[in-house]
């Protein structure tokens, strides 16, 4: 068995996420199971489609070998599908072929050769560990659990079972039976920290303070470069209230913690900014400005800086800290335009909109975020029904920006206007935007979704086609211009081609699926459209329209109690426009 190393896995970005045991054991395990496929290549098989014809086991046995050195596993199950016909009862070959099964991905014939090999022999240890790990493919975590356990009662040995055993114990919060895996674990294993790490994670969920910060102590001095044990303590002295004589002991302790983190990782920025917030919340000003300069400085150069702001305060809308944080960064990067975004989305989280608005105007055009600060102003200025202030901003940055640069303003300026109804000016700036790109399809698109509200139906149409010859994959368009089609009675065996090409490109969209079954309705075809519509509503259960749609075409059928169905359920989607659904509801029950 190759042995793998893994003293840094801890410090891996991974490391958090649910399923990292599931990664550390599948290396352990299959390094294992596949042990025989680490041998230095030093023979071409012979390429054949089949096997040589041989009456001995081992001769096969050796070419199944030599094809998975090759790669070629197609190859290797078809010479250890020989090998086990000549000696059907050996579970090596068995062993070996299932394995083979697995990496190809065939769940089922490995699983049939795995319950053969434990029916001959129920103890076997390689037999229950794949099965526990096929068990996991499947999602059957019990299987799964009782297939480890009975690994462990025949080889309490098998040190990476026990990780495997008490993460699915974690996972299904059976803390308590999580608790004795671990502690069999570094029982049998006391020089392996990832047990004891484990274990003071299962102490933390039970409550039991003192029993985890031991466990993770002797992570640490098992593996003193490890950065996770320490955080873990760190949350776990954070989360302690002490007296106030206790509290310049947890204070000592804590910053040492993160001290020793940044002497081992310089540049963990985890670790610089959670130190520099602790020591601004604890009047050590000076302290924490040198931090946050130093992290500013560094943020010029490093990417990572703001994304970490970003995941480990902004994510958790902990806005009050992240801008203290930034405003901290600013004095080591007072140009930044990257601090200054994110600074604005903070004082909007914070419902702050006027000094949100203040620096998203500091961002400078060149900086990637202009066009999303200067978008965020415009719907902040609209959120507080300042939408002439938003239009005077976009038209401000559209006078000034590049021409290839304007696409993205114009089309939210355009947005804005056709929201208001204001057609006419919508109409202007789009064309405005078209004469700087003629081919751009979502300018056309914009432009044709106006014409259609302006109640233009043939300039819609004309620019949905434009969409369509510039996109032909269009699906948007596609489904836009055969849905005008059929609700204008219009081309009709044309909306339906272009509607089913739209399917074909995205065929789990209800919408697309309401305007195929509405073409359908306009051709007369109720059966059909139901069967359609049926499949719109699945898809979008709370649309009015596709709703209203299913309601006409049971109507039509004299189906009165189901077009009544749909009809009601409509209505109470709906929030305007309410009259000529409630007559068609009065007269389907007047017709009762």
């Amino acid at each position: 068995m190759k042995k793998i190393k893994m003293a840094n896995i801890l410090n891996h970005s991974f490391f958090k996420e649910k399923n990292v045991l599931k990664y550390i054991v599948h290396l352990i395990m299959f390094a294992a199971l596949l042990s025989g496929c680490a041998a230095p290549l030093t023979y071409r098989a012979q390429q054949s489609d089949e096997p040589v014809i041989s009456e001995n086991s081992y001769y096969y046995f050796t070419e199944a070998q030599l094809m998975k050195i090759s790669g070629d596993l197609d190859m290797a199950a078809l010479y250890m599908n020989k090998a086990l016909q000549i000696n059907p009862e050996s579970l090596y070959l068995k062993k070996d072929l299932a394995t083979i099964y697995l990496h190809q991905r065939k769940i089922d014939e490995g699983l049939g050769l795995v319950e053969s090999i434990l029916e001959s022999s129920p103890n076997d240890v390689d037999g229950l560990i794949m099965l526990g790990s096929i068990k996991l493919t499947q999602n059957q975590n019990e299987e799964a659990i009782n297939a480890y356990e009975k690994v462990l009662e025949n080889d309490p040995k098998q040190q990476s079972i026990y990780l495997y055993l008490g993460n699915l114990y974690t996972e299904e919060e059976n803390l308590e039976k999580a608790e004795i895996v671990y502690g069999k674990m570094v029982q049998n294993y006391p020089e392996s920290y990832l047990g004891y790490f484990f274990l003071g994670k299962i102490y933390v969920k039970q409550g039991k303070r003192i029993e985890a910060e031991k466990e993770f102590r002797k992570t640490i001095a098992l593996e003193d470069k490890l950065i996770e044990p320490r955080f873990e303590l760190l949350q776990l002295y954070g989360a302690v209230e002490g007296a106030e004589k206790d509290k310049k002991t947890k204070r000592k302790k804590i910053i040492t913690i993160y001290k020793d983190i940044l002497e081992l990782y310089p540049k963990n920025i985890r670790a610089s900014m959670e130190l520099g917030y602790y020591y601004q919340k604890n009047g050590m000003t000076q302290e924490s400005e040198a931090i946050f300069k130093d992290l500013g400085i560094r943020s010029t150069t490093d990417t990572g800086v703001i994304r970490k702001v970003i995941r480990l305060f902004m994510d958790q809308k902990n806005f009050d800290a992240a801008v203290i944080i930034l405003e901290g960064m600013l004095k080591g990067a007072p140009e930044s335009s990257e601090i200054y975004y994110v600074k604005g989305v903070a004082y909007d989280g914070l419902k702050n909109k006027k000094s949100a608005i203040f620096y998203f105007k500091l961002v400078k055009p060149d900086s990637r975020f202009f066009q999303n600060a200067t978008v965020h102003i415009a719907y902040l200025y609209k959120e507080q029904g300042k939408t002439e202030a938003a239009i005077e901003h976009l038209k401000d940055v559209i006078s000034t920006v590049p021409g290839n640069e304007k696409t993205g303003f114009i089309l939210y300026l355009a947005a804005i206007y056709e929201e208001i109804e204001q057609y006419k000016e919508a109409e202007i700036v789009l064309k405005q935007g078209i004469e700087i790109e003629p081919n751009n399809p979502k300018l056309h698109f914009r432009l044709g979704v106006v014409y259609d509200k302006w109640g233009r139906k043939e300039d819609s149409i004309t620019e949905m086609k434009t969409v369509i010859n510039l996109d032909p994959n269009d699906a948007h368009a596609l489904n836009y211009l055969g849905y005008t089609y059929a609700d204008m009675g219009l081309e009709l065996d044309e909306a339906e081609r272009l509607l089913k090409k739209a399917l074909e490109l995205k065929p789990d969209d209800g919408y697309i699926t309401d305007s195929l079954g509405w073409v359908y309705f306009k051709k007369g075809m109720y059966d059909e459209a139901i069967t359609i519509l049926e499949k719109a509503v699945e898809k979008v259960p709370d649309d009015p329209i596709i709703l209203e749609h299913l309601g006409d075409a049971y109507s039509q059928i004299n189906k009165r109690e189901k077009a009544l169905e749909y009809y009601k359920r409509s209505l109470s989607k709906k929030k305007e426009d309410k009259e000529a659904l409630e007559d068609k509801i009065k007269q389907m029950q007047h017709k009762e």
